[in-house]
């Protein structure tokens, strides 16, 4: 194997009995379940907290079981099938978007990848399952729950479900690709695509220190992945109702939402694992505590660092508005892939001439290098386009006809619709002004009012 490839040792995986490995998938099961009705409190109680409201205080203590409340009121709803939908794709879609939630767990470290812990005196991994591939399976996993929500949207037989339906699809593509390259980076630097082993290559330095930009970008990525404000765009009520799940109600539409939470659980879980150092303590801990690292410590400090990017989830919805359909994609497609590859190509170079055995001014001097030719290029490409322009412009441009192609057409950006023709009054009318010495109006020709005009008198 390279040198410059980080060891993958994943001999202690698939040893345990079958028994341990349901206990396990049990615990997965139990654990998204227990964050997501926690997350859901948190979010009602937080948001409450920033408008200055007093959020859910009836059910349970303080509360805490409003979320529970919820899931069986919903079960007890009467559930409508609508009838022009397609009745089995109709029931399969929010199972389809539902199960891909559950399985992108499978693969997350809660502990280090040794024998660590006891359960029922069976010593095992504090981790379901890895893979050589475990963070390429995550991507596919992910791209599957997409099926579910565009079947919703189809199935329903309705103009607004469907409407959401794409634009959720579109959107949740647009952003995979920037989140791709955003896990290229963090594969360069580990040389490995298996969480355990990136957790590992962790223990110096966490990634978010090393890779900051990849973290931002997977940031933003991830809440327009799980379609949350302020890209919530599905749910955008004053374009599209309610979006793909318009026609669903009752345990099915609760399956949507269920999704959504558990995808916000999957990717904070993923952003802890590829850029906070997993299950590892936080720096003053771990340099004077040895035995942090060790146990069941580990799941302490994983569940603090998803809790707490689950509050970022809560508290950019709180305060950030909604934007526009368009914008979304243009932060997707202009912003966010050509920074994630430019960012991927300086980091392949960074990598490559540290394994060069390049010092590190050198590997800084080329870095800079390159952008300044990157700075060259654009301003003379720039230039260039300018000349272009003033080329152009001595001829006239022809104005902006809304009805050249039959039908009305919006204007592009930087066009002007010509103003609207207007017939022109038979003669001036005057404005007479309450009261005035001149009293005369267009309703009376003869100058009385006849109780037109109002007067002062």
């Amino acid at each position: 194997m390279s040198p410059y490839l980080a060891a993958e040792d994943l001999s202690m995986f698939g040893r345990d009995p079958w028994w341990l490995i349901v206990v396990k998938a049990v615990f997965c099961f139990a654990f998204l379940m227990v964050t997501v009705l926690l997350s859901i409190v948190m979010e009602r109680k937080v948001v409450a907290w920033m408008q200055l409201r007093i959020g859910p205080n009836r059910h349970g203590p303080w509360g805490m079981l409003q979320s529970l409340a919820d899931g069986v009121k919903l079960m007890l709803k009467e559930d409508v099938v609508v009838k022009r939908a397609d009745k089995v794709v109709y029931v399969l879609a929010p199972v389809v978007a539902a199960i891909p939630a559950f399985m992108a767990f499978a693969v997350i470290p809660f502990g280090p990848a040794g024998n660590e812990v006891s359960i029922f005196g069976q010593r095992t991994t504090m981790q379901l399952t890895d893979l050589p591939i475990a963070m390429l399976y995550i991507l596919a996993v992910a791209s599957v729950g997409i099926y579910g929500i565009v079947l919703a949207g189809w199935s329903s037989g309705s103009t607004y479900p469907l409407l959401g339906g794409l634009r959720s699809c579109a959107q949740m593509i647009s952003y995979e690709i920037a989140m791709g390259a955003a896990f290229a980076s963090v594969f360069l630097y580990s040389g490995s695509m298996s969480t355990s082993t990136i957790v590992e290559q962790q223990a110096d330095r966490w990634y978010i220190l090393l890779l900051p930009v990849s973290f931002l970008i997977y940031i933003v990525t991830m809440v327009g992945e799980v379609n949350r404000a302020p890209f919530d765009m599905p749910e955008s009520e004053g374009d599209l109702v309610g979006g793909f799940n318009t026609e669903y109600s009752s345990i099915k539409f609760a399956m949507f939402m269920l999704a959504e939470y558990i995808n916000m659980v999957t990717v904070s879980a993923v952003a802890v694992t590829l850029f906070l150092g997993g299950w590892r303590a936080p720096w003053p801990i771990s340099t004077f505590w040895e035995g942090a690292n060790h146990g069941w410590w580990p799941m302490l400090w994983f569940t603090g660092k998803l809790l707490t990017l689950l509050f970022c989830f809560v508290w950019l919805r709180g305060t950030l508005p909604r934007v526009r359909y368009d914008q979304l994609m243009k932060l997707g497609w202009k912003v966010l892939i050509p920074v994630a590859l430019v960012w991927l190509m300086a980091v392949a170079t960074v990598r490559a001439l540290r394994n060069e055995n390049y010092d590190f001014a050198d590997i800084a001097l080329y870095i800079a290098g390159g952008v300044l030719a990157l700075l060259l290029l654009s301003f003379v490409a720039d230039m260039f386009r300018g000349k272009g322009k003033e080329a152009e412009r001595p001829g006239e441009e022809p104005g902006f006809d809304p009805m050249a192609g039959g039908f009305p057409v919006p204007p592009l950006p930087g066009q002007e619709v010509p103003p609207v023709p207007r017939r022109r009054p038979r003669r001036e009318r005057e404005l007479i002004a309450s009261g005035g010495p001149e009293t005369r109006s267009d309703e009376s020709p003869g100058g009385s009012t006849d109780g037109k005009e109002a007067s002062d008198g």
